[in-house]
């Protein structure tokens, strides 16, 4: 196998494990349990914010090779610097402790019964360890952690839907590509392919990576994109199917949280494929997949900070430590109270994420500063709306929200936001397009 080759392989298991974490694990089961006979619709919805949205955001990053900072600078620097700032302080602040908080509940507490406080203060130390040693997180990931991911998941996905009966029970979702829309904002992976590509733009420039120029690394970058992407909507299907042809052997207890219903679901789906044998598997999964997703972002988050400060390796360890205490904090949570704090966070800042991926794929003379500028206010103007309608549901804002198409569905910036885009591109004077 000759160096290109090699390198391949381990950037996209490394791209691969740094996108699939806690909620990428636990939330397509019981997805797939609960729409039943329409998991097919279910998966396209959920396919477009956690696969096709994330891997554009991979070409963005394989087309700018920069930074997070690069992603909105268009619209303004203070603006891209603010954007910056609140994603990693969401990243650092939800979706890495969701991981501990996962870890804990399904790996470690049903096996040793510790605290909280404990699992999450072992592994943030663990995590600390792998991102102070920054120049080896490639390789780490790449060749060791994320294939033993990858195979214990197929098995699994094979073993289940091999053994299991085909038959679904019945759709509990009105609209199941809106359903599973929605609840692919909650892998974080738009977010994440923001943070981890700029996770992977660092870590090749490092020595031991032997690829220099911009086309080539573009090129590494893009193919990386593709094989995660692909490897993310294999693993990502699987899942849903089983969850939904499974739903007529197992039993879930809607009484439960929903953390728990998505816990025991997975539990009894791997101990139903692999016997007693898969609560352990399980176990070693989540405990993996959570890990190299927590590395991820925490690398990322110090990465931006070393950035700002003249890339001072002292900013460098002094937000990896922060991160860190931050997410054995928040990882006394459970997995479900995250989850719950995160969703009005993710209906502000998915949309405008989202529209900065699309952007930044685009050619510069379609998406050009003014267009920028002109499509992210107005998502974030008709966004706001299903932010205020989750916290505080009013009747007054029903009324205005009754004339924004997709508004019930939490979708009414996305008409505005095309809309937009088409108008600003054709009234904009020549001279700058």
């Amino acid at each position: 196998m000759n160096i290109q080759r090699k390198e391949l392989l381990v950037t996209s298991f490394a791209l691969f494990s740094l996108f699939f974490g806690a909620g990428n694990l636990l939330l397509p089961p019981l997805l797939g349990y609960n729409a039943g006979e329409n998991w097919l619709w279910v998966s396209l919805g959920f396919m477009i914010t956690a696969v096709l949205i994330p891997i554009i955001g991979i070409l963005a990053h394989a087309k700018l090779q920069g930074t997070m900072y690069d992603f909105g600078k268009k619209v303004s620097p203070w603006f891209s610097s603010i954007y910056c700032i609140i994603v990693y302080i969401i990243s650092v602040a939800i979706p890495s402790p969701r991981t501990a908080s996962a870890t804990h509940e399904i790996a470690i507490h049903p096996a040793f019964g510790t605290s909280p406080l404990l699992t999450s203060a072992i592994y943030f130390t663990l995590v600390l360890v792998f991102v102070l040693n920054r120049s080896k997180i490639l390789n780490l990931l790449g060749k060791y952690l994320t294939p033993c991911i990858v195979i214990i998941l197929l098995a699994v996905i094979g073993i289940a839907l091999s053994s299991s009966s085909f038959a679904t029970g019945t759709s509990t979702f009105e609209t199941p590509i809106v359903t599973g829309i929605l609840e692919g904002y909650q892998t974080f992976d738009a977010i994440g392919a923001v943070v981890v590509g700029a996770v992977i733009i660092v870590s090749l420039k490092f020595k031991n990576m032997k690829v220099s120029q911009f086309d080539s690394k573009r090129k590494l970058i893009r193919q990386s994109g593709f094989i995660a992407g692909s490897g993310l909507f294999i693993i990502y299907a699987g899942l849903i199917a089983v969850g939904a042809y499974y739903g007529s052997q197992i039993e879930v207890n809607s009484e439960l949280s929903t953390d728990m219903q998505r816990a025991n679901l997975l539990r009894g789906i791997s101990i139903a494929a692999l016997g007693n044998f898969g609560n352990t598997v399980l176990s070693v999964l989540i405990s993996l997949a959570c890990f190299t997703t927590a590395v991820g972002i925490v690398a990322g988050t110090a990465d931006y900070f070393r950035g700002l400060f003249n890339k001072s390796q002292n900013a460098y360890v002094i937000t990896a430590i922060i991160a860190c205490i931050a997410g054995v904090g928040v990882g006394q949570l459970d997995f479900h109270s995250i989850i719950v704090i995160a969703y009005p966070i993710l209906l502000f800042i998915y949309p405008i994420t989202i529209m900065l991926i699309l952007l930044n794929v685009m050619p510069g003379r379609i998406a050009t500063p003014l267009v920028f500028r002109a499509v992210v206010i107005v998502t974030f103007i008709f966004s706001t709306p299903d932010v205020i309608g989750f916290i505080s549901p009013s009747e007054s804002l029903k009324s205005i929200t009754d004339y924004i198409p997709l508004a019930k569905q939490s979708l009414g910036w996305v008409l505005p936001a095309l809309a937009t885009f088409v108008v600003t591109y054709l009234v904009q004077p020549k001279s700058n397009v």
